[in-house]
């Protein structure tokens, strides 16, 4: 009986990547995005795009946070793919990455950093010439692979995230997060409201001035995948959350084994994880940290040459 692989079958059943990638009648610059599936392991087969660059100056992979999906990073990649392969992926449990259940993936960050892991693998890219962009829940697994493999990238650029286990750092909604029986409730709330999260998430928190629109199809995107696969993202953030504290306390009590080159980016006006947290962990492990004016928790999309000056810089 012929058997489809899991990549393939995911392709059949979601359709193509001008449906299901971002695109919605595309422009001739898009079709450069390559936008499939890849099985990392026999649990989590990953929705991925990729933008090949057969003379590139070296790879980008970028990694999303919450509530976010790989669509979030379409413009930069177009932007970059003159002079570099670009990569990202979905988080298990976002988009259309698989999502299954916690009793076989806790969706922790030690859990992300194992996937990273394997996808670079997979994918055959060359840490060498590799920089990681890492924003929000994407950040501490690519440092907690940066601990057991310091070759892992030449460069790891971070930002608005939480290394640390400091809840006053932290938006009201994700201390709640943090212990039970708060974060129970929080995660029914947040699935509850999962239209609001969308629409607003990305500027709460921004004066009118600053505020800015996701462009319809990466909400499109979001939005179809936030309960792809009997699991919403909300889940997935609510399981991440369960094992938070664990992973932050192991990555600060181990700190001093972080030799991968890393530059802190952060958005100065961010409400959801303070200035605070990232000027704390720039000065653990003295490195540089840009501090973005009038910019919050979403740097990539509010201000994206911002990320692509960061990316080229890293390859100088």
């Amino acid at each position: 009986m012929f058997k489809l692989s899991l990549p393939a079958f995911f392709s059949l059943v979601l359709g193509s990547s001008t449906a299901w990638g971002c695109n919605d009648n595309p422009p001739a610059q898009a079709q450069k995005l390559d936008i499939g599936y890849i099985e990392v392991n026999s649990d989590i087969t990953l929705r991925r795009m990729v933008v090949q660059n057969s003379s590139s100056k070296g790879t980008v992979l970028f990694l999303h946070g919450f509530p976010e999906t790989l669509c979030v990073w379409k413009d930069i990649s177009l932007a970059l793919s003159a002079e570099y392969e670009v990569h990202a992926i979905d988080w298990p449990g976002y988009g259309f990455s698989s999502r299954p259940a916690a009793d076989r993936f806790s969706y922790s960050p030690k859990d992300y950093a194992r996937v990273l892991q394997d996808y670079i693998k997979k994918a055959d890219i060359a840490t060498s010439r590799l920089t990681i962009y890492a924003t929000d829940i994407g950040a501490l697994p690519a440092l907690l692979l940066a601990l057991e493999d310091p070759h892992i990238a030449r460069t790891i650029i971070v930002g608005d995230f939480a290394p640390f286990n400091r809840p006053q750092h932290m938006y009201e909604s994700l201390q709640s997060l943090k212990s039970e029986p708060s974060a129970a409730r929080t995660r029914a709330y947040m699935n509850k409201t999962s239209g609001e999260i969308l629409e607003n998430a990305f500027r709460r928190g921004l004066p009118k001035e600053a505020q800015f629109e996701i462009p319809a199809a990466v909400k499109d995107d979001m939005s179809r995948g936030w309960s792809h696969g009997g699991m919403t993202s909300a889940d997935a953030f609510y399981y991440y959350y369960s094992n938070f504290t664990r992973d932050e306390e192991y990555f600060e009590a181990n700190i001093d084994k972080l030799k991968t080159p890393v530059k802190v980016v952060w958005g100065e006006t961010d409400i959801y994880i303070k200035k605070e947290m990232g000027i704390e962990f720039a000065q653990k492990i003295n490195a540089d940290i840009r501090l973005l004016p009038d910019i919050g928790h979403y740097p990539h999309l509010q201000s994206p040459k911002q990320a692509i000056e960061e990316i080229r810089a890293s390859f100088r």
